[in-house]
């Protein structure tokens, strides 16, 4: 009992004194100084909550000072949201700051371009009055968009859940509808759950579009449905989260993926950058004899998981470039048949521990029975075919075929330079990785310097000091003979998917 009583009154002497002010302030004067004079909140779409941005407060003087009223200048009007000291709202006053110290101000917006008549939207904060008062001016930018939800609007937007193959699934989304099944660049889309392409049916995308996935969200191409994507040199489609603030720019896994299911058709994505999902494009299943998708001038990294995962499927890619990814850049994975050339396949990964290769093919598919065991099932490889192209990362080994018995596996690597440094000695023996077996590979430069201009930003231009240089086929060059920035390669082309330029 005497213990609870003693613990009673301390919790009650920390309670009144963490309420009590025992110091005296003068008013301030005027001479308060901020960590910026102007706050710059990230472009954000329209009814969409910014992210928190902060400014701090400093007293410089000698004296404890009180700010009378801090407050925006639009009132409770105003789109902006603050908070001064941990306390929320729109004006405050009374505001203490100890001698020499300071207090943070969190600021953040929500607003709908259709209320405001200029969508660079700006405000202030207003420190006391009269010849006294500071400020600090707001500012940000408000882009209008096309939302698609998965209830066809925000209000039922929880509703909708896709039934695919005739049954229901826990996948937030639905269909689009015919008059939603061409994406133009007049303003960007952003999508909240999965937007899914119907049998028979094709989305098209046009050259500058801009898609924004919120999080969980992505792209299902069904079975019979076909992408179109048409960027261009000069209009990229641009495939990436909905957080429009610089910090996003380069977070992986901030959506879902797009995902050509079994049996889609047709496939094509021309002049993309598909960046910061899961998995940036997933393959599955085809028994079609053209490829179910046909990937061309193309840009895919920092994915939390995959870059492209093709699952015994049909993918021909040309000047592709796969960057980071949390696995494999590309896996080629349960058989199938892919053919790359020209292609860049960069893992410079460095968010964790990555146990696979930048690039990984196999012929089988593992699953668990019923009795709990794991079980290989062959599957036929077809073709797995590199021509004139990079593998390369921060592992020391960055290309892995995965072969199993029961199913063939045939693959085939030329002209193309491979980070493969066994130190460990752990493929001695494997025959797939038998770089002097000329049925594999031809005119092989293991471990050369690449020299990419920015492996952390996955800009994968190479340099003039790179070993890629001038060593790719002609014959192959010729079949894609500008790169992917419009460069002509055909008199001395060089490896990956870009000609080397001077930094």
């Amino acid at each position: 009992m005497r213990n609870l009583i003693f613990l009673f009154f301390i919790v009650l002497a920390i309670s009144v004194t963490s309420c009590r002010k025992d110091f005296s302030t003068i008013p301030s004067f005027g001479q308060l100084e901020f960590s910026r004079d102007t706050v710059y909140l990230d472009t954000v779409f329209t009814n969409i909550g910014s992210a928190t941005y902060n400014l701090k407060v400093y007293n410089r003087s000698n004296k404890d000072i009180t700010i009378p009223t801090i407050g925006l200048e639009r009132g409770n009007s105003s789109n902006y949201r603050l908070n001064v000291d941990g306390i929320p709202g729109k004006t405050f006053d009374n505001i203490d700051i100890l001698a020499r110290d300071s207090i943070f101000i969190f600021v953040e917006t929500t607003v709908d371009v259709t209320s405001v008549p200029d969508p660079l939207y700006t405000d202030r904060i207003l420190f006391d009055n009269g010849t006294n008062q500071q400020d600090v001016d707001l500012v940000t930018l408000v882009q209008d968009a096309t939302f698609i939800f998965p209830g066809r609007d925000p209000i039922s937007m929880e509703i909708d859940q896709l039934t695919l193959d005739g049954e229901p699934t826990a996948i937030q989304g639905r269909f689009l509808e015919d008059s939603e099944l061409i994406f133009t660049n007049a303003r960007p889309y952003v999508v909240y759950g999965y937007a899914a392409v119907p049998a028979n049916k094709t989305l098209v995308i046009d050259a500058g579009a801009r898609i924004h996935f919120h999080d969980n969200s992505g792209l299902i191409i069904d079975r019979d449905a076909s992408l179109k994507v048409n960027g261009t040199l000069n209009e990229k489609v641009v495939f990436e989260g909905d957080r429009l603030e610089h910090v996003f720019s380069n977070v992986p896994g901030q959506w879902g993926t797009i995902w050509m299911r079994e049996g889609s058709k047709e496939n094509e994505i021309h002049h993309a950058e598909i960046k910061n999902a899961i998995i940036g494009v997933l393959v599955d299943a085809t028994t079609s004899s053209t490829p179910t998708l046909t990937l061309k001038n193309t840009q895919v990294y920092n994915h939390s998981n995959f870059g492209i995962l093709g699952r015994g499927t049909s993918i021909l890619g040309e000047n592709v470039v796969v960057g980071s990814a949390g696995e494999a850049s590309f896996a080629g994975t349960v058989g199938g048949s892919y053919d790359f050339t020209h292609s860049t396949f960069a893992n410079y990964w460095n968010n964790g521990i990555r146990a696979l290769p930048a690039v990984l093919v196999n012929n089988f598919f593992t699953f668990t029975n019923d009795q709990g065991q794991e079980v290989i099932e062959p599957r036929d490889l077809t073709q797995a075919n590199f021509i004139n192209c990079i593998i390369d990362g921060n592992n020391n080994v960055e290309f892995i075929p995965d072969r199993v018995d029961g199913a063939t596996f045939n693959f085939n690597v030329s002209n193309s330079m491979i980070k493969f440094n066994d130190i460990n000695g752990s493929f001695t023996g494997v025959a797939e990785l038998d770089f002097t077996d000329t049925n594999l590979y031809q005119n092989i430069t293991l471990n050369g310097f690449a020299d990419f201009r920015n492996t952390s930003a996955n800009d994968f231009i190479i340099g003039q000091a790179s070993d890629a240089i001038g060593l790719g086929d002609p014959t192959a060059a010729a079949q894609v003979p500008m790169d992917i920035l419009g460069v002509i390669r055909t008199l001395n082309p060089d490896l990956g998917a870009y000609q080397h330029i001077s930094f």
